[in-house]
């Protein structure tokens, strides 16, 4: 039996792209295939290594101005693209080459905190600077705008008075590693059955 096959986008350490690849490492029917960087400088590079998985570096221009990504993606038979802190907003055509097979993780509970600019620190800013009770994780397919495709996973947790926006940041971070693996192995799985 083929196993389905996992790729991640991710601009930055790769903590959440590590998480995924230890998760899925010895799984019976899904691998990460394959983790694809807009930057060399990523630590994701060397936690991809770690792992053995094959990594694609590309610039913005190939990534805007090319279809060589999408069909990178489609001739590597990629099930799910999964976006693990990728700071680039997907173009049209790969999201309608992979309709409700993208999914995205965002720090904080959509719709609010969302949009472009809000990423990393600056939604956990925002949570405090807002004096919120609680935050926590979205995980949504991806469309043509940020943070805007259908919600398919929230989970919050609690944000008290004291708490910096590092504080918040690493509680969310928790709800990340725990839930999006086990999310993305849900979509996986709701694709074979449908």
């Amino acid at each position: 039996m083929t196993k389905k096959r996992i790729a991640i986008f991710a601009s930055g350490s790769g903590s959440n792209a590590e998480k995924i690849a230890e998760y899925f490492k010895n799984h019976p029917t899904i691998e990460v295939s394959l983790i694809l960087s807009n930057n060399p400088q990523a630590g994701v590079i060397a936690r991809a290594r770690k792992f053995q998985i094959p990594v694609v570096l590309f610039d913005r221009k190939t990534f805007y101005e090319t279809d060589k990504i999408t069909e990178l993606l489609q001739n590597q038979h990629i099930d799910v693209v999964v976006l693990a802190g990728f700071m680039m907003l997907i173009p049209d055509e790969m999201v309608k080459a992979f309709p409700q097979k993208m999914v995205n993780i965002h720090p904080a509970l959509l719709p609010k905190y969302g949009g472009k600019g809000m990423y990393g620190h600056f939604v956990h800013e925002a949570v405090v600077a807002a004096k919120e009770t609680e935050s926590g994780i979205t995980i949504h397919y991806v469309n043509e705008r940020y943070d805007e495709g259908a919600i398919i996973f929230q989970t919050s947790c609690p944000v008290v008075s004291a708490d910096t926006p590092e504080d918040v940041a690493q509680k969310v971070q928790v709800l990340e590693h725990k839930h999006y693996p086990e999310v993305i192995e849900k979509t996986l799985n709701n694709l074979t059955s449908s």
